[in-house]
C-alpha cells in the first residue's frame, strides 16, 4: 500500500499524521509513505526526524483582518494556490498513492483536493471539536472525515461520512506510570500542579501563573512544574517582583521548555494549560483534572470548543482569557485541590472521554479507503 500524508503548520497537525504513519508501518512494514508539507513549515524539521520521505509545496492562508498589508498577503496566497495545485498534481502523479490522509493546516487543502480530483481515496482527520474551514470545505470530496470527538459531527452535512476515532496519542504518554514518574522527578506526596502554555509560551497564562506560584510558595502545600516557553524572558523577573525566591522553594520548578512532558503529565494531579486538541487528548488519556485557558487567537475559536467538550462532561474547568487573572487562577486551583472528590471526578470523567485505540480506528478507515479504490 502507498499512502500519502499531508498536514502542517503546527505540531497539532503534524504529530497525528506521524503517529498514524508509525502505526501503519508497524502493521504493514512494506507500506510506502510520502509526506507532503509546506516549504518552510515546522513539518520540514519534524517529519525527516521521524524518518519519512518528504515532498513540498508552497502555500499560505488568507488574512481575515482588513489592511493594505494583509491585502497584499492575500493576493500572494491566491497566486500560491495556483502554483501549489500544479505542484501537488505532479507529486501525486509521481508517487501514485493508494490513499491520501490529511490532518489539517493550509497544506492539506490543495493536496486533498487534488487527490480527490485524481480519484485517490482520501480521508481527513479533524482533531478539534469545532472543525476547521479546510475540513468542512473538503468533507464532501473525501471517503471519510475522522473525528476526534462526537461533538464535531453536527457541523457536517448528513451526506458526509464521519467516523469518531479520537486523536492519536504518543506511545510514551500512554506507557508512563504515575508512581514511576513521581519517583523520576523526585517528588514527595504533596499534590503536583503542572502548568504550561505551549513550547513558545503564553503571556497571559504566564502572568497568572507567576501570581499563583508566589501565593503557593507561602504555604508550601503544593508542588509545581511550570513551563513558561521560549518567548517570554520576562517571566523570571515577574517571579522576583512577586517576592518568590526559587532556590528557597525547591517544590516549585520553572522551565523554559518541558522536555519530559510524558513524565510530568503522568506525575501531575492537576494540569493547567491551553486547550489544543492534542494536549486535551493526552490529558484524557492519563485521566487528569484540568483547568483550561483556551487561546482566543486561533481560527474559529476552536480551543474554546475543545475546552467546552470537557467542561460539559464534568471533565475539566475553564477560565476564558478575558477573565484570567492570577487571583482567579489561584482561587480555582485551591478550590479543586482542597476537594479530593472533585479532583477525582474531573480526572475520571476526562478518562471516560479517551479513545485509547485511536490509531487502530484510523488504520481501519485507511484500509477501507484502500479497498474502495477503483470502485
Amino acid at each position: 500500500m502507498r499512502v500519502l500524508f499531508t498536514g502542517g503548520g503546527t505540531a497539532g497537525h503534524i504529530n497525528p499524521a506521524l503517529a498514524v504513519a508509525g502505526y501503519l508501518r508497524e502493521q504493514e512494514p512494506d507500506t510506502k509513505i510520502l509526506y507532503v508539507g509546506n516549504r518552510g513549515g515546522m513539518e520540514e524539521r519534524l517529519v525527516p526526524r521521524a524518518g519519512y520521505e518528504m515532498a513540498f509545496i508552497t502555500i499560505s492562508g488568507f488574512q481575515r483582518r482588513l489592511s493594505f498589508k494583509n491585502l497584499m498577503k492575500n493576493l500572494r496566497t491566491v497566486e500560491r494556490i495556483f502554483t501549489a495545485t500544479a505542484e501537488t498534481k505532479r507529486i501525486i502523479k509521481d508517487f501514485a498513492p493508494d490513499v491520501c490522509v490529511g490532518t489539517g493546516g493550509y497544506v492539506s487543502g490543495p493536496v486533498i483536493r487534488e487527490a480527490a480530483k485524481l480519484g485517490v481515496p482520501s480521508v481527513i482527520h479533524e482533531s478539534n471539536a469545532y472543525p476547521g474551514v479546510t475540513t468542512k470545505l473538503l468533507s464532501k470530496q473525501v471517503h471519510t472525515v475522522l473525528l476526534a470527538v462526537p461533538d464535531a459531527k453536527k457541523y457536517f452535512d448528513e451526506s458526509v461520512r464521519t467516523v469518531v476515532t479520537g486523536n492519536p496519542v504518543r506511545g510514551e504518554v500512554l506507557r508512563m506510570d504515575r508512581e514511576q514518574a513521581r519517583k523520576e522527578l523526585g517528588l514527595d506526596s504533596r499534590p503536583l500542579v503542572l502548568s504550561f502554555g505551549g513550547s513558545l509560551g503564553a503571556a497571559m497564562l504566564n502572568r497568572a501563573a507567576a501570581y499563583m506560584l508566589a501565593e503557593s510558595a507561602k504555604s508550601g502545600k503544593y508542588q509545581h512544574i511550570h513551563g513558561y516557553g521560549q518567548n517570554d524572558p520576562m517571566f523570571l523577573e515577574e517571579l522576583s517582583e512577586y517576592g518568590l525566591d526559587l532556590p528557597k522553594n525547591p517544590q516549585i520548578r520553572v522551565l523554559d521548555y518541558i522536555h519530559n512532558m510524558p513524565t510530568c503529565l503522568a506525575a501531575a494531579d492537576l494540569v493547567i494549560s491551553r486547550a489544543g486538541a492534542m494536549t486535551l487528548s493526552e490529558i484524557e488519556a492519563k485521566g487528569k483534572a484540568s483547568i483550561l485557558i483556551p487561546s482566543p487567537n486561533v481560527a474559529e475559536n476552536h480551543q474554546f470548543h475543545n475546552a467546552m467538550a470537557l467542561v460539559k462532561r464534568g471533565a475539566g474547568e475553564i477560565i476564558e482569557e478575558k477573565d484570567l487573572t492570577g487571583e482567579a487562577l489561584w482561587k480555582k486551583v485551591e478550590k479543586i485541590l482542597s476537594d479530593p472528590e472533585r479532583l477525582k471526578s474531573l480526572g475520571e470523567n476526562a478518562q471516560k472521554m479517551d479513545i485509547l485505540d485511536a490509531n487502530n480506528r484510523i488504520y481501519k478507515v485507511i484500509k477501507e479507503a484502500y479497498g474502495s479504490k477503483g470502485k
